[in-house]
């Protein structure tokens, strides 16, 4: 007996209402899609372990005798990665919830929207075929590093390979050798602390501490006790003495993020520690010498505050040796995919979840989104999307509401490979975008359907499936 190529995908269908079963299970058919029906949980269990396994099943949620939701508890618990869709007229908030708690993929009501159903179960049967993908993916030595991470024995790391990130890690390389100090600026976001971690582990002084403060954080009395220390008694609440921040990174690296925060009179003592070499504690006159790589770090210009009388010109002297500007995050977007490999990675270790995938349609909105609040936004986004994908798979539906906001009223601003937004406004459906998306991938690649679901994150067989449903006949030069 001869098989074809591609198996048809089956279905469990449930419900206690014999007509409504069997008309969805047409309609059901008509997409091609085998079903086996079942009109109680009894018999739905019973087919399932007889007759599976099942590529997903539709359950409905009330039924006379044991609920859709004992179903899916009974079909997750011999498989966990079942694919379960539950049904029902009692579209209330607390059932979508506990059905959605219990581990379905989804909660849809009746009457029935046939069009949103169709597009619903081929968007689950699409992100499962992701996920198992993912999870069977072997990992690869160069997985998130050659040519796209900077990294030091597990160090922290800077994901990049676009010009601008290029050039950071060259100005780090060539100063972090050295006792220079350093001025890092860029957007809140971009990413100033890491490069300073990275300075201090690519320098003499990585095997002593690296002390980093938030000037912006602490009142002035109590972040010039933090950084200088203080004697025993020296204000009231003093009941002892503290070394201060610059003594505990002796011989090693003092950060001092948002450094133009801080007030002219402290200004003037930080500028003696620069200069000297050495701390005077709060409440003491004895000078203690230090040996410090200083690092400082700031969103704002402060050039310009030095010409408004803000900051003081000798210390912006001393603090900028060395400046390293980062680029903010929406002008180095072709580093937007690698981040977020690099982010899903860290982030499903740090949860403790296998291998995270990623919806083609949730990554139109990554790609296409500003991101104001830069690398830490794309780190937050993705950690939140992360604990809400049950499934495994990342979906526009885990997204917060700015970023698909975002994509629907900007769908201009999706990106070419170079990076270069598309000009006029126009207000397109979620399923314009991922198809969009995918054709000017396919387009650039010159129709090579391998590099463009390498691009992607998809497989190719997943690609060929995303072409048939638009029309899309095979270019007769590919072979992919």
């Amino acid at each position: 007996m001869t098989t074809t190529a591609v198996a048809t995908r089956r279905l469990l269908l449930v419900d206690d209402d014999e007509d409504a079963c069997r008309l969805l299970g047409e309609v059901l058919e008509r997409e091609s899609y085998e079903i086996i029906r079942a009109l109680s949980v009894e018999e739905a269990m019973a087919k399932f372990h007889r007759e599976g396994p099942f590529d997903a099943v539709l359950t409905d949620l009330r039924m006379p005798g044991a609920s859709g939701l004992d179903l899916l508890q009974h079909v997750r618990q011999f498989d966990p990665d079942a694919l379960v869709l539950v049904l029902t007229a009692f579209g209330d908030a607390a059932a979508a919830g506990e059905a959605i708690r219990a581990g379905a993929f989804d909660f849809v009501s009746k009457p029935y929207d046939l069009a949103a159903l169709r597009l619903t179960l081929a968007r689950a049967l699409e992100r499962r075929h992701l996920a198992s993908t993912q999870r069977s993916r072997p990992a690869s030595k160069e997985e998130g590093s050659t040519g796209s991470r900077i990294e030091k024995d597990g160090e922290p790391v800077l994901v990049g390979r676009s010009p601008a990130v290029i050039e950071v890690m060259k100005t780090v390389a060539r100063v972090a050798p050295s006792q220079t100090t350093v001025l890092v600026t860029g957007e809140t976001g971009t990413g100033k602390e890491l490069v300073a971690r990275i300075l201090h582990g690519y320098s003499g002084r990585a095997k002593q501490n690296f002390v980093a403060v938030n000037c912006s954080a602490l009142a002035e009395g109590l972040l010039e006790s933090e950084l200088f220390g203080h004697v025993k008694g020296a204000f009231t609440g003093a009941a002892g003495s503290r070394p201060g921040l610059f003594r505990e990174a002796d011989r090693g690296t003092l950060f001092l993020d948002e450094v133009g925060d801080i007030s002219p009179a402290l200004q003037a003592r930080l500028l003696r520690a620069v200069q000297e070499h050495e701390v005077v504690p709060v409440g003491s006159e004895t000078p203690i010498k230090v040996d410090v790589r200083l690092v400082a770090a700031t969103h704002r210009d402060l050039a310009a505050m030095v010409r408004e009388g803000k900051f003081r010109e000798d210390l912006y002297y001393r603090l900028n040796v060395v400046s390293i500007a980062l680029p903010p995050l929406r002008e180095r977007r072709q580093d937007i995919p690698l981040l977020i490999d690099h982010f899903l990675l860290t982030l499903a270790e740090r949860h403790g979840r296998g291998r995270i995938a990623l919806d083609p349609a949730a990554q139109a909105m990554l790609l296409a989104y500003d991101w104001p609040g830069n690398v830490r936004e794309l780190q937050n986004v993705l950690e939140r999307a992360l604990v809400l994908a049950a499934q495994d798979v990342i979906g526009p539906e885990h997204l917060p509401g700015q970023v698909g906001s975002h994509t629907a009223h900007g769908t201009e601003r999706m990106i070419t490979l170079e990076g270069a937004p598309s000009a006029a406004p126009e207000l397109i459906p979620l399923a314009e975008v991922e198809k969009r998306h995918v054709l000017q991938v396919l387009k650039a690649t010159g129709a090579n359907r391998e590099r463009t679901s390498r691009i992607l994150g998809i497989s190719q067989r997943t690609l060929t499936r995303m072409l048939k449903r638009w029309g899309m006949t095979r270019p007769a030069n590919n072979t992919h």
